[in-house]
């Protein structure tokens, strides 16, 4: 994995594991891979991926079953939409708003744009 200079490491970790699970590469109650074989994929520290699953446990995504492994959360994919909703808000948003009033962007336009993307990239 190709690594952004802009945020932390274990932040893009985090992020990798949440699309897994949102893509439904890993489902709800399934085992997710051990804090080893996370490193020696991501060729990070073992701590560093160690702070992405404490993370995620405080976001209620995966759970640690002692001694057997971390698994994925039963409402693994609503507190991603919302912990991803919450950090777009906070962080995106304000970069994008910033931008529409920079660019004089209309509502209409946005609006048009939106529904385009949208139809390019979900419709069949």
């Amino acid at each position: 994995m190709e690594f952004r200079d802009n945020k932390a490491i274990y932040l893009q970790i985090a992020e990798y594991v949440c699309e897994h699970i949102l893509l439904g590469k890993w489902k709800a109650d399934e085992k997710v891979p051990s804090v080893r074989e996370l490193a020696v994929a991501m060729e990070v520290n073992p701590n560093t991926v160690m702070r992405t699953y404490e993370l995620l446990q405080n976001k209620n995504i995966i759970n640690n079953k002692r001694g057997i492994g971390f698994f994925v959360d039963e409402a693994a994919t609503a507190n991603i939409k919302s912990y991803r909703k919450q950090q777009f808000i906070a962080d995106e948003l304000p970069v994008v708003f910033r931008n529409i009033y920079l660019l004089n962007i209309g509502f209409d336009e946005l609006e048009n744009q939106y529904k385009t993307f949208v139809k390019e990239n979900f419709n069949a």
